[in-house]
């Protein structure tokens, strides 16, 4: 019975130790990542230093003298904190870069093979170093006011330098942003002259609305005194109607005032005559 347990015990090691082997025998590289196989101790000096290339999936190997780095495939997204370059006026300006990118499959082994760090260390280090190259060499093309009206220009000419100089090691950039703040004194001018404009064209607006209001006052004085000129005519033909009108009464009540009661005699088969009053 002992003879037993003892034979289940010795079986359960045998089969503990080879799965313990194996977990340190093999390894997975997930399908967003790239396996790089390497020998710890190379003898041999071929151009990638030991390493005998990419591999995925189920990767067997010795972990005495051989192992397996991984580099992710997908995109690696990162925030720099702020870099300090001048522009050739010797104007500083402040930069604060995100970039995306991926590393190229293909180049892994290369990029092992010369820096031999993971994604982090390559980020603040060669990445890093690349962007701020890319900034102080192109700040350098730029004058301070150039720069500020040319931001657009100014982050393509970056963009450029840099994706040259990353995807030469095997990085490919996806996008690549900055903020660019400029230096206090400049900003204080760009906002002085932001001012000097807006009043230049309230003033301008202020005049054209004086021009305007001028103009609405000349065309409503011109207006009243057509119309009082017509008003004015219409009275005075209303007079001369009226007076017209009444002349020929006035005169007959005068006539009816000097009259005597006495009607005028005649002679003969003539029809009698009035003589009117003369006025006198």
């Amino acid at each position: 019975m002992k003879q037993n347990y003892r034979g289940l015990a010795i079986a359960l090691a045998i089969v503990a130790g080879l799965l313990i082997l194996f977990m340190a025998c093999c390894t997975v590289v997930d399908a967003g990542e790239v396996g790089v196989k390497f020998h710890k101790w190379s003898v041999k000096d071929n151009e990638y230093g030991g390493v005998e290339g990419t591999c995925k999936g189920w990767v067997f190997y010795n972990p005495i003298t051989t192992n397996v780095f991984t580099y992710p495939t997908f995109t690696q997204r990162k925030q720099y904190e702020t870099f300090s370059v001048n522009a050739k006026d010797a104007s500083l300006f402040e930069m604060d870069p995100t970039i995306a990118y991926r590393i190229n499959p293909e180049k892994a082994c290369d990029i092992f093979t010369k820096y031999r760090v993971g994604v982090k260390e390559l980020e603040d280090g060669y990445i890093r170093t690349c962007i701020y190259e890319a900034y102080r060499t192109c700040a350098n093309q730029y004058t301070s006011d150039s720069l500020m009206s040319s931001r657009a220009n100014f982050e393509s000419d970056v963009r450029t330098r840099l994706e040259k100089s990353l995807m030469a090691e095997g990085f490919m950039v996806e996008e690549f942003t900055s903020k660019i703040t400029p230096p206090k004194s400049l900003l204080a001018m760009i906002d002085a002259k932001n001012t000097a404009i807006q009043s230049a064209l309230k003033a301008e607006n202020e005049v054209k609305e004086a021009e305007a209001n001028a103009k609405i006052a000349v065309a409503k004085a011109e207006g009243n005194a057509r119309a009082m000129k017509i008003k004015a005519d219409a009275e005075a033909y209303y007079n001369r109607t009226i007076a017209a009108s009444l002349s020929t009464m006035i005169i007959q009540e005068d006539w009816i005032e000097k009259w005597d009661g006495k009607l005028p005699t005649y002679s003969g088969g003539n029809m009698p005559l009035i003589t009117l009053p003369t006025g006198k």
